[in-house]
């Protein structure tokens, strides 16, 4: 009786093994079947490529649905089509930046009008100091260093690119005594470490809710911009990654930050 009753537990207990083969997740039989294996190695088939299952309603309606990426596909073949057909400029000629093409008209102010082109580089050193202060003040204040760190490694990639490719000075370029770095010293073309620490800056201070004061920031840094076209401070590259260069240090560091937060609990629980 014993025996009867462990034969039918052992019986009870047992399940048969799963086996999952071909599911067919479409209505539609004439298409294609999506295979799924429950194993360690995925088994991939070309029937289960995504762009099979679209329709073309589903391609019809990409650039209603997802607006952005169509753009940026149109101008990547507009952009290929211009860099094709473009030709390259000569080693004996100077750099072409739209951004100077632009701006002439205020560089033949600035250039004719040395004492506006002091008082601005004036203005532009102080900015840079507001930037300065608020990063500092953000750490040795307030007790948060995520806008320092930042611009520690935002400054310490610059250095490095800075001079594994050392552009050459702009044509026509106005300096002044009171510009940053002060004094006309020499300094790295690229990129902007002006428009990167007030890209920083604004940052933090959209994250803590000073939108006003971001708002500002990101105003005088545009006026700045302008400005160091006008001069011939910076190619326009070295503003546009600067722009970028703050959003992707401000986003490492605080990477970093989490990261350490992680360690300094696990530390706890250990």
């Amino acid at each position: 009786m014993d025996s009867e009753n462990g034969n039918h537990s052992n019986l009870r207990e047992r399940k048969p093994p799963i086996h999952i083969s071909t599911v067919n997740l479409i209505k539609d039989p004439s298409k294609p079947a999506i295979t799924i294996t429950m194993s360690k190695k995925q088994q991939f088939h070309f029937a289960d490529a995504s762009f099979l299952s679209w329709s073309l309603k589903d391609a019809l309606g990409f650039a209603k649905n997802h607006p952005i990426p169509f753009v940026f596909g149109i101008c990547l073949v507009f952009f290929m089509a211009v860099e094709y057909t473009l030709f390259m400029i000569p080693p004996s000629s100077p750099p072409f930046d739209l951004g100077f093409v632009i701006t002439k008209p205020i560089h033949k102010i600035l250039d004719a009008q040395p004492a506006l082109n002091t008082i601005l580089a004036g203005l532009n050193t102080v900015f840079v100091g507001m930037q300065t202060t608020y990063i500092l003040w953000t750490w040795l204040v307030e007790g948060r260093p995520r806008a320092t760190i930042a611009a520690l490694f935002m400054f310490t990639c610059r250095g490095i690119l800075g001079y594994c490719t050392q552009l050459p000075l702009p044509e026509g370029f106005l300096g002044s005594g009171v510009d940053f770095p002060v004094g006309n010293v020499s300094f790295f073309l690229f990129y902007s470490g002006h428009v990167a620490g007030s890209v920083i800056a604004s940052l933090d201070m959209r994250r803590m809710g000073r939108v006003e004061m971001a708002w500002v920031f990101d105003t005088l840094n545009v006026l700045q911009m302008v400005r160091l076209l006008g001069t011939r401070g910076h190619y326009t590259i070295d503003l546009a990654v600067g722009v970028g260069a703050g959003m992707l240090f401000d986003s490492l560091a605080g990477k970093y930050e989490e990261k350490r937060k992680k360690g300094v609990v696990v530390a706890h629980k250990v």
